[in-house]
């Protein structure tokens, strides 16, 4: 049996449905800002489902997304919200791991939108520097290209923590990113920098083709799919709303938790959620992990 890094489940379209609002193009950010205390919340209920690490609702806080409703002067502020709201939830608890999320610049799935090398670096840099006194790790979120994994993993190397790099890949070939490039080509790009590989924002389907890559690297791996149906055209057009996204019904707890364990007995030892699972399904994974004999740490 394994010991097994058990990670949250979807912060932000958890905190959408809690919130009630309607989605905006800002997001998770945007129910931060009318809703404090409920990021909060949402931590202690994964923990309390089980999880072992907390991710930041820092996935969306970047200027190009605030600076086009003119709040980027809230840049740091909102930083430091969030992560006071993770390090709150994680000392009711009295344990776990915080991890930093980096998340796309510009806009997720959509690899042609990623700026040039250099501006991305600085702005991973910026962000990884403002989060590193709190957190344990980076987790570099939903990386869809190579170009995307070399520049997030120089950036955050900079905020002096490991980094944890997780691509987004084809939710029909799990062998491939979101750009089309290889999974199998980000091996001498992660090779010295990063502390473990994943895949995050795909169909569950797709996993066991990325982790069968991602095992070869010689490093800690694992995979937290989402339970969309399909990430849609509407999606991918600039200033998306996440009403353009519908949750897959079937996608129960116990569903997903097949998945999961599916994952772990192909040699993942990083397991957990992203959008459209909730603190249910975190709960069934851990009990399924324990029922199996492995140990949640």
């Amino acid at each position: 049996m394994a010991d097994i890094t058990l990670l949250d489940g979807g912060m932000g379209q958890e905190l959408v449905a809690r919130s009630g609002d309607a989605p905006t193009p800002l997001w998770s950010t945007q129910v931060m800002i009318d809703h404090p205390g409920l990021v909060r919340q949402v931590h202690e209920d994964y923990f309390n489902a089980g999880a072992t690490v907390a991710t930041t609702n820092t996935y969306a806080i970047h200027h190009d997304r605030l600076a086009k409703f003119d709040i980027d002067d809230r840049f740091n502020a909102l930083h430091m919200q969030a992560l006071a709201e993770a390090a709150a939830a994680r000392a009711a608890h009295g344990a776990g791991r915080i991890a930093g999320s980096l998340g796309p610049l510009v806009a997720s799935y959509r690899p042609e939108t990623h700026p040039p090398h250099d501006e991305s670096v600085s702005k991973y840099a910026e962000i990884a520097r403002l989060l590193a006194p709190v957190v344990d790790l980076f987790l570099a979120e939903t990386v869809a290209s190579l170009a995307h994994a070399r520049a997030v993993l120089e950036g955050a190397l900079l905020g002096g923590k490991p980094v944890w790099l997780s691509v987004t890949v084809d939710d029909e070939d799990g062998s491939r990113l979101r750009s089309g490039e290889a999974v199998a080509d980000l091996g001498p790009i992660v090779a010295g920098k990063a502390g473990a590989v994943l895949a995050n924002c795909s169909a569950p389907e797709a996993m066991a083709a990325a982790l069968s890559v991602l095992g070869t690297f010689g490093l800690p791996y694992g995979a937290y799919a989402n339970g969309f149906q399909q990430i849609t055209k509407e999606f991918l057009k600039d200033n998306p709303t996440v009403d353009s996204l519908h949750t897959r019904p079937e996608m129960t707890p116990e569903r997903y938790a097949d998945f999961a364990l599916q994952w772990v007995g192909m040699g993942a030892t990083i397991v957990g959620g992203c959008c459209e699972t909730t603190p249910a399904h975190i709960a069934e994974i851990a009990r399924r992990l324990t029922a199996a004999g492995h140990r949640i740490v």
